[in-house]
Order: structure tokens, then C-alpha cells, then sequence
């Protein structure tokens, strides 16, 4: 056997050992399956993991922009007129978030964390200044005094006559620094003088900057992955009190900082979320990429906020069979002392259109005012997210109260927040380059196979020139014959010439 026709076996195997190595692996899945298992591993709440110091303190910056509706006919509204409302920010706050007091339980299997937050005021990234800017809007604290004492003749005469006595209107102007952190209401603080349970000071994000909302247990996902960032506990708990039913009062998904890896476009992804006393959901919207990483964008659908006649799931968040409120709002006045809060997205985005039409300068837009999550499927990373809800009291006539006469019953708007993110670039190239090594990884029987392929195209070249060789040196040996007789000759071309023979008698 010659040298080349050597090469060309050795050729030949290693094709086919390759294609047959690559399709295999191939259709088994292997490397893709070890891939996975390996992001399994790393990706758990866990001292030393790949994730748990990000997990403790997130790189990527967090802005909090809080947007006010500014009342511009409050004298009309008190007669029953629409209410005309301005759109007044943003006010932006750097949000600086860590996990507090980390305690690895249970054999390492759960971990409690308290989430703590700080605001830090940025004024180039805001439209005025909150200590200088007026806002005139719902009177919250008296609307909150006047739902508690309601269905009570003399509660409701002492607190309408002590309103009087101390100038508090249904509608007031503050500060925008005054209504996020708070100030002194003379109202709470006439009461708080005789029931040191009741706060004087009142304001929508007050106590909340630099504080806590209690502790949380979640998941480290080491014995499922699926149940990594998953909330066990909050606050002692694994179930609210705040609805009438056990579905309603659920505690299911994370808490909105961690989601797993490995992620489908068919689940649904749970948020457990304190502000609004429930878990929510999200489904998948549509493919997206930020900063060169693929994502999937989760968003709320309508039923989330539905009516129970639109999702009879939802039954369980109305606070009676009474005060039932229609698709896009929930009344969160169980879990904010009685106060008659209502939680939406803004400008009641998905809400019935009777909500929108009630209010003068609402403009719902799924550009401006949708919530979602873009997460990346293959490490469950944020790389992008807004979380958008709108604050609302609920304003109707109240027994005792003379000056909500000229009322109509009204769910009234009073700030949204937008809290967005964005994954810092450091980052996203970390993640980057963990998707090219799960990339390469996981098509690696695509490179056999590809090697393969090539060496099929050696081979059948290799095949070809030594066929096209062989041709050449068939007809260099071929027999021609050297002149007309020997074609002639019906002896095979040979011919012997001879001579007579002499006579030896002559």
C-alpha cells in the first residue's frame, strides 16, 4: 500500500469518526447538558458562588423618578366638577440598595437578608427642586382619618368638627420633599396627642430612606435550581393576612432582585412585592437585547390587575364584596392602615376607560407607562427593568362630613414612580463572556461535526485527483502501433523478415 493511498484511509476514519462523534454528542444534547448543569451549580445564593456578592450588593445603578399630579381646579372638584390634573416631574433619586444582616439557615439551603434602601437626590436629572416646588393634591391623612371613624355618627361628627377647628381641607399643597418624606399634619398630630399608636408625621415614602421592609428567607436554589432567589419567608411568614383568601394571600416567586437561570418563554414569573401587599405575575412578551446580551421582556398582563368578573382569581383583593374596584386598580387600604389607597399603573394603564375618562390630563401609554423585566434566559441576570405603579385615593361622599357633599365618587391620581435600571457595563461584559463560553460549550458537537465536514471535502478531493492520476497513467502505458504494416499484420504485429535459403547443389 502506497503513502497516498495510506492518507487517504487515515482521512477517511477521521471523517467518519468525526461526523459520527459530532452528530451523537449532537443529538444527545451532552455538552449543552453539562453546560447547564455547570450554570446549575454556580448559580446559588451562597457564600463563594459566581452571583452572591452581586446578589448582596447590585453593581448597576437604580434611578427612583417620582412624577406628581398637580390639581388645577380644586374649588370645581369639591362641587362635583372633573378633576384637571398636571403631570409635574421627574424627580429623580440615585437608589442605593443592599442586602443587610445575610444569614446562610438550614444547612446552608436558605438565606435571610434584610433589603435595605437610601435615596440620594439628583437635581440635573430632575425638573425642579423638591423643597422649592408646590404640589396640591388629595389631602391623604384626612381622607385617612375620615375612612376610619365612617359608619360611626359621633366618631364622624368629632373628626369633621376638629377639621374645621384646625383649617384641614380635603385637598392641600406641600412641598414635593414634604410629600415624599414626610411633615407634620396637624390633623395626625391633634390625634396622635391622645393615641400615641397614630404617627403625626405623614408623607408617601416616609421612613423609607435608609430603612428596611423586614426580613426576608429565600431559596438558595443548591437542591432546585428553579427555586433560586425564591421568597420562603417575609417577615416570619409564608402567607399574608391581608386578603380573604388563601390564593390572594400568597407568598410565591422572588422578591424582583433574582431570577434562575435557564429561563422559558412559556413560565410565568412570580414578584413577590411589600409595596403592594401581593405577588404579581409576569408573562413573556417578546425577544429583546440590551448592550449585545439576548433577553426575554416579561410584562404584567391585564389579568394581574383584573376585576373578578374579568379573573375570578382576584376576588380574594377586594377588601368586602363592596368595594370591589373594576380591571387595572387594587385597593391597598389593608396593608396601609385603613387609608383609602389605591395601586395602579400609570396614568391607569390597562385600567377600564372609565378611569381615565374621570380624570382630566390622563394619558395612558405602553411606551411610558408599562412595567417590565428584561431577563436574560441563560443566567436569569436583569439587564434591564422598569417598574412603573401609580399611587390613587379613593374620594366619594362620607357620612358626617359636609364638605365631601359635592363630591362624586372619584379614584383620583396622586404620584407614580418609575424605578429603572439598566445593567452597568462591567457587567454585561461578564456576561457576555459567560454566554460566549455557554455558547462554545454547548455547540461544541457542531465544531466535530463541522471539522468533520471538512475533512469529507479532503477526502472526496483527496479521491478525485488520485482517480484523475490514475486516468493519466493508463493512457501514458497504452500500446501504439509503429507504422501501416504492423496495423496490418494479422499476427499481432509481429513480422520477421526472412531470406531464401541458398541451395547447396547450385
Amino acid at each position: 500500500m502506497t503513502r497516498r493511498s495510506c492518507t487517504i484511509y487515515a482521512v477517511g476514519i477521521i471523517c467518519a469518526s468525526l461526523l459520527i462523534i459530532g452528530i451523537g454528542l449532537l443529538v444527545l444534547q451532552t455538552f449543552r447538558t453539562l453546560m447547564h448543569n455547570r450554570l446549575k451549580k454556580e448559580i446559588v445564593l451562597v457564600e463563594g458562588s459566581r452571583v452572591f456578592e452581586s446578589w448582596k450588593t447590585p453593581p448597576p445603578p437604580v434611578y427612583m423618578e417620582f412624577f406628581f399630579f398637580n390639581v388645577t381646579n380644586v374649588d370645581e372638584v369639591l362641587t362635583g366638577a372633573k378633576p384637571v390634573v398636571n403631570q409635574v416631574g421627574p424627580y429623580t433619586y440615585r437608589e442605593y440598595r443592599y442586602k443587610d444582616n445575610v444569614t446562610m439557615v438550614e444547612d446552608g439551603t436558605l438565606v435571610s437578608a434584610y433589603n435595605t434602601k437610601s435615596f440620594v437626590f439628583l437635581r440635573e436629572r430632575s425638573v425642579g427642586d423638591p423643597a422649592v416646588d408646590n404640589i396640591t393634591t388629595v389631602n391623604i391623612p384626612a381622607w385617612a382619618v375620615m375612612n376610619k371613624v365612617k359608619g360611626s355618627f359621633f366618631k364622624a361628627t368629632m373628626a369633621s368638627v376638629m377639621m374645621n377647628s384646625l383649617g384641614v381641607g380635603l385637598f392641600t399643597t406641600q412641598t414635593v420633599d414634604e410629600l415624599l418624606w414626610g411633615y407634620e399634619d396637624p390633623l395626625l398630630k391633634r390625634i396622635a396627642s391622645s393615641s400615641p399608636d397614630v404617627e403625626k408625621d405623614f408623607g408617601l415614602m416616609y421612613k423609607k430612606n435608609g430603612t428596611n421592609n423586614g426580613e426576608f428567607v429565600y431559596h438558595t436554589g443548591e437542591q432546585n435550581y428553579m427555586d433560586y432567589g425564591r421568597v420562603k419567608t417575609w417577615k416570619g411568614q409564608s402567607q399574608l393576612k391581608f386578603w380573604s383568601s388563601n390564593h390572594s394571600n400568597s407568598i410565591n416567586g422572588s422578591d424582583g432582585s433574582a431570577f434562575h437561570p435557564l429561563l422559558s418563554k412559556d413560565e410565568r414569573i412570580y414578584i413577590f412585592t411589600p409595596d403592594l401587599c401581593r405577588t404579581i405575575y409576569m408573562d413573556f412578551e417578546k425577544d429583546v437585547e440590551v448592550k449585545g446580551i439576548p433577553a426575554y421582556r416579561f410584562t404584567p398582563p391585564r389579568s394581574v390587575l383584573a376585576s373578578k368578573e374579568e379573573n375570578p382569581d382576584n376576588e380574594g383583593f377586594c377588601v368586602t364584596p363592596q368595594e370591589c374596584l373594576g380591571t387595572g386598580l387594587l385597593k391597598v387600604s389593608p396593608c396601609r392602615k385603613g387609608a383609602p389607597v389605591v395601586a395602579s399603573f400609570p396614568h391607569f394603564y390597562l385600567a377600564d376607560d372609565k378611569y381615565v375618562a374621570a380624570i382630566e390630563g390622563m394619558f395612558p401609554q405602553r411606551t411610558h407607562h408599562q412595567t417590565f423585566l428584561d431577563l436574560n434566559p441563560t443566567t436569569g441576570v436583569i439587564v434591564r427593568a422598569n417598574k412603573r405603579a401609580q399611587i390613587n385615593v379613593l374620594i366619594q361622599r362620607i357620612s358626617g362630613f359636609p364638605t365631601t357633599r359635592g363630591l362624586s365618587d372619584t379614584v383620583f391620581p396622586v404620584m407614580f414612580i418609575n424605578e429603572s435600571v439598566v445593567i452597568d457595563d462591567a457587567s454585561a461584559a461578564r456576561v457576555q463572556k459567560l454566554l460566549l463560553i455557554a455558547t462554545v460549550v454547548s455547540n461544541f458537537p457542531l465544531i466535530i461535526v463541522g471539522l468533520g465536514v471538512i475533512m469529507l471535502i479532503i477526502f472526496i478531493i483527496l479521491l478525485v485527483r488520485v482517480r484523475r492520476q490514475r486516468t493519466t497513467a493508463e493512457e501514458d502505458t497504452s500500446y501504439s502501433p509503429v507504422n501501416d504494416k504492423e496495423k496490418d499484420d494479422p499476427q499481432n504485429g509481429t513480422y520477421i523478415g526472412l531470406t531464401p535459403k541458398a541451395d547447396p547443389q547450385a
